[in-house]
């Protein structure tokens, strides 16, 4: 979850430092337009969404703008209007081209909603259609917060364990730089109770004595150890930033992403209140499918809304540092990477055995910390029921 992994990029624009990163202009705090994303140049035929869906589709993300969530950007119609002060942007939600009859109102999350957990969000405030869950987070809470996820937008979590390639040439995996983290008496920095951590040290990936949870989300302690260090960071991001805005470091950094452990939650798939499965079938029969081509739209063509993002960014003014230039790596690196990719020959679908290994090995990292259903299924978590097997980034 964006909370707990990329809040340093927003507070190290705050530290008065030469390791700072790229800002962004101060916004306004009223009601303001912007420019539209690439939807509205698509064709294709029209979906009505009218008497369907809520007259509002409400979608509450995880974190500040990013590219990560460029495909539900991409839905926004002409003119959205941004709500500064509130961190929301709302407008026509548009598919091929056209709207649907629907408006589509986008929720930042992390400061915004006071690092609130979107589960616990979702069912604070029933006017929320769908929110970003990750899988992970999904098992945690599935007993007392319950939620379906109809639609993976990634395949694979960006979440990554970043080092320097110079200090530690003959490293190609997390484990391997596990042993020469210890060998050298350097150690893994990241945000202190992440789950995965706790996994990779239960499996033996990493030992014990090389992880640090001190990570404050600063590039500081990592450049300072020279490249001693490892650092958590995100695929999509670290590496651009690193090498070009973080002027004291300025150089190329190595990755592998935690996905390649076995810890490989669906990251931020868009999921609805599982009691309310049945009651938005109608409505998600329609609008999973504009999703997945949201998504692949973006994926093919993020520049017009990377840039819509980086206004919301500069008009939420709350210290996310953000821009089109980040944005068009996250974009590149989601297809290389296999982030993004067809999944049973289509984008969105997520894999029944997949689950039951994550649950398996989910259930006791969250031991004592969560609220795990007894006997959780992978059916209690996801459907691919409203995918449309048509589209993909092939087709």
């Amino acid at each position: 979850m964006r909370t707990t992994t990329r809040l340093g990029v927003a507070t190290a624009a705050l530290a008065a430092t030469a390791i700072a990163l790229t800002g962004c202009a101060a916004g306004s705090s009223g009601s303001t337009g912007t420019t539209a994303a690439t939807s509205t140049t698509a064709s294709g035929p029209k979906v009505d969404l009218s008497g369907v869906c809520p007259a509002t589709v409400v979608v509450q993300t995880d974190w500040n703008p990013e590219g990560e969530h460029g495909h539900l950007y991409q839905m926004l119609g002409p003119n959205p209007s941004i709500d500064s002060s509130g961190k929301t942007v709302t407008g026509d939600l548009y598919a091929n081209g056209k709207s649907t009859g629907v408006k589509l109102e986008i929720r930042a999350g992390g400061p915004a909603i006071g690092y609130t957990k979107v589960a616990s969000q979702m069912y604070q405030d029933k006017d929320i259609t769908l929110g970003y869950m990750s899988t992970d987070e999904q098992v945690q809470f599935s007993g007392n917060l319950p939620t379906t996820a109809v639609f993976a937008e990634n395949d694979q979590s960006p979440m990554s364990i970043m080092w320097d390639p110079k200090t530690y040439p003959k490293v190609d995996s997390i484990k391997s730089l596990g042993k020469a983290l210890e060998k050298d008496g350097g150690v893994v920095r990241y945000f202190n109770g992440a789950a995965y951590m706790t996994y990779l040290e239960q499996s033996g990936i990493l030992p014990k004595k090389v992880l640090d949870g001190s990570y404050d989300g600063t590039p500081s302690k990592f450049v300072s150890a020279g490249g001693k260090d490892a650092q958590q960071g995100f695929a999509t991001a670290e590496p651009y930033i690193y090498q070009n805005q973080v002027a004291a470091w300025g150089k190329k950094v190595d990755y592998a992403l935690v996905s390649s452990t076995g810890w490989d939650p669906y990251p931020e798939a868009m999921s609805v209140r599982t009691g309310d499965l049945q009651k938005l079938e109608p409505c998600l029969k329609k609008l999973v499918p504009v999703m997945q081509q949201a998504d692949v739209d973006y994926l093919k063509s993020p520049g017009a809304t990377n840039d819509l993002i980086t206004k919301l960014v500069q008009q939420y003014n709350n210290g996310w540092t953000y821009d089109s230039k980040v944005g068009a790596f996250a974009a590149s690196q989601m297809v290389k990477l296999g982030l993004a990719k067809d999944t049973d020959g289509y984008i969105g679908s997520m894999d029944e055995q997949r689950m039951k290994d994550f649950i398996a090995k989910a259930t006791p990292v969250f031991a004592g910390t969560g609220d795990v259903k007894s006997g959780l299924q992978p059916s209690d978590l996801y459907t691919n029921e409203f995918l449309d097997k048509s589209i993909g980034l092939g087709s």
